[in-house]
């Protein structure tokens, strides 16, 4: 049974465009460094609703221990320090099995 990774973020007002998609590119990188991720998709939003997140990620992994392991990648680690936290209004994440 795999697992599948839901993530949502939301930046602050005001954030530049082209902050949000440096952050989408450095996250679409990631599976080069992870070979964990069997699946990754990273989305800007397409601002047809007021209110959505800013950015989508669904990551799929073969088990919870490959998860673990993009969680903890430092490669991951760093584009959340140093890309999305500073600019960070609000996550919201799910794991599910599939």
């Amino acid at each position: 049974m795999g697992l599948r990774h839901i993530v949502l973020l939301t930046v602050r007002e005001g954030t530049p465009a082209e902050e949000v998609e440096a952050i989408a590119a450095s996250l679409r990188e990631l599976p080069e460094q992870i070979p964990e991720l069997r699946s990754y998709v990273v989305g800007v939003d397409a601002g047809l609703s007021e209110g959505n997140a800013t950015v989508g990620v669904v990551a799929d992994f073969d088990s919870a221990a490959d998860w673990e392991t993009y969680r903890d990648h430092p490669g991951h680690r760093a584009v959340i320090t140093q890309q999305i936290v500073p600019v960070l209004v609000a996550r919201t994440a799910v794991q599910h099995r599939t």
